[in-house]
């Protein structure tokens, strides 16, 4: 498997941890599933052929700021990839995008379709949960790339969840724009397409267009539903969507026009999204996600009969996404989680070549802990009704022209989803970017540390540091945006030896 830069492969371009036994329990997993399993009628459609294996060449191309394999040994879960196959059906819209979400769109015309799909899931099917995560693989680096992976992986692994990412896009497969570059991204590939990087693997592979994205995306949920070798003979009980950044832009439009024709998904988690929507119709191209960030803002479409739970950092709260446009009240199908003190690409995301960035130091928070915990309780209000809490809003400053953050004196963003190091700092940890005017600046934030003459005053010692920063943990575990698996991670987030 090839791994490039995470912040090259996995930002939404414009353009110009934790371990142990899950909550939900080893063993009653499966039991608390089928005990809430319905039968939903379905609109009939067509399925891909997901049956052919894919091997032999370099291996399975797909860009992560960490290679899974050691989380996958460690889990003994397995990775295998296939074809997924068929024809695919373009929309086209009927009347207008409007701001409530509720768009219109017809089926257009048809196009073969070869694409493929990655599979990571219990070497042993026992240990399956039956519940299988399907993500949007992010092309903005001219790769495929796998973000949410990388941020909830530790919790899809502990429940015995299946993660499923898919080539939606074409970029991916036969190639296309890089609207975020590095070296590393350049030299393995960016803009080719996997067919062109390892012909001897994907040669046979073949997109029509960012126009069918959607209802390949539908077609991978259909052949899921049926179980089979790709789930390693699982027979799922519930199929979540999930995509980060342009991934999420994506789930906007299908949110709101594809679902409610397909009822494809039993969920959605939407991470990191913009105001808009990506493009429906792109012309047989990719789709421009520099016209989608300038795109028609629209609400999540309210009347759906399925969940969706929207994670957003600072930085796609304001800038260049501007989510707070868009904000909605939660419903009994709907909660926004608006994260304090983290940014679109953080370290999870970027990995270890952070520091190569030219970007200064960029935002370490822990959006990954409060990303998992956004991930269980979605799976919980799909498989057993359980709403989410309800989270506090980021504030913003009255009267501004634009979108701002409130922030306190040393910088922090006030309001919002809490966190030890955002209520116990050391550093300022904020969305806001960095020196540099690359997009990657633009979108990872920055780390500033607090003065040693202000954590003096802070802080009588480091025993007390330490107490407040343990006891700020425990009140994000209680709140519910913190899972209680994942409080030894958060804890180490803890910088004691940075007190004078």
């Amino acid at each position: 498997m090839r791994a490039t830069v995470g912040a090259a492969v996995l930002l939404a371009a414009c353009s110009d941890d934790g371990s142990g036994t899950s909550e939900r329990g080893e063993h009653d997993v499966a039991a608390d599933v089928s005990s809430t399993t319905t039968t939903v009628e379905r609109p009939e459609g067509p399925a891909a052929d997901i049956s052919t294996e894919l091997t032999g060449g370099d291996g399975v191309n797909i860009a992560s700021s960490a290679p899974p394999e050691a989380a996958l040994d460690a889990a003994s879960y397995e990775q295998a990839e296939y074809e997924a196959a068929g024809s695919a059906t373009s929309y086209s819209v009927d009347g207008e995008l409007s701001p409530d979400g509720r768009w219109s769109l017809s089926p257009e015309v048809e196009a073969p379709f070869r694409t493929r799909v990655v599979v990571r899931r219990p070497v042993d099917p026992a240990d399956a949960s039956g519940v299988v995560v399907v993500e949007w693989l992010n092309v903005s680096g001219g790769l495929d790339a796998d973000p949410d992976w990388q941020m909830l992986h530790e919790d899809i692994t502990r429940n015995g969840d299946i993660w499923v990412g898919v080539s939606a896009q074409v970029i991916g497969i036969n190639g296309g724009p890089v609207r975020v570059t590095t070296p590393e991204s350049e030299a393995a590939g960016a803009g080719q397409g996997i067919r062109n990087i390892d012909p001897s693997r994907y040669g046979d592979l073949e997109h029509p267009g960012d126009d069918y994205a959607y209802d390949i995306f539908t077609q991978v949920a259909r052949a899921l539903r049926g179980g089979g070798a790709a789930l390693g003979d699982v027979d799922p009980s519930h199929v979540i969507a999930a995509g980060e950044s342009q991934s999420a832009f994506a789930l906007v439009t299908y949110v709101n026009g594809v679902q409610p024709l397909t009822e494809a998904f039993d969920g959605f988690l939407v991470h990191s999204r913009g105001g808009s929507g990506l493009p429906v119709s792109a012309g047989g191209e990719p789709a421009d996600i520099a016209s989608a960030l300038a795109g028609p803002p629209a609400i999540l479409r309210t009347d759906l009969d399925v969940p969706v739970l929207e994670l957003q950092s600072e930085t796609d709260v304001t800038g260049i996404f501007s989510s707070a446009l868009v904000r909605q009240d939660d419903t009994d199908t709907f909660r926004l989680w608006e994260v304090a003190g983290t940014a679109h690409a953080d370290t999870r995301l970027v990995g270890d070549r952070s520091a190569d960035l030219g970007c200064g130091a960029i935002n370490d928070g822990p959006m990954h802990v409060v990303a998992k915990a956004a991930y269980r309780s979605l799976v919980s209000w799909v498989t057993s009704g359980e709403l989410p809490p309800i989270a506090p809003r980021l504030e913003l400053v009255a009267g501004s022209a634009s979108p701002t953050l409130a922030r306190d004196p040393d910088g922090i963003a006030i309001g919002g989803i809490r966190t030890p190091p955002v209520d116990v700092p050391v550093d300022v940890l904020t969305g806001e970017p960095g020196p540099g005017g690359d997009v990657v600046c633009i979108l990872s934030g920055q780390t500033i540390p607090l003065p040693p003459e202000s954590l003096a005053d802070r802080y009588g010692s480091s025993s007390d540091y330490e107490q407040r920063f343990e006891a700020a943990a425990d009140e994000a575990i209680e709140a519910g945006f913190v899972l209680s698996d994942d409080r030894e991670a958060l804890l180490s987030y803890a910088a004691p030896d940075r007190l004078p």
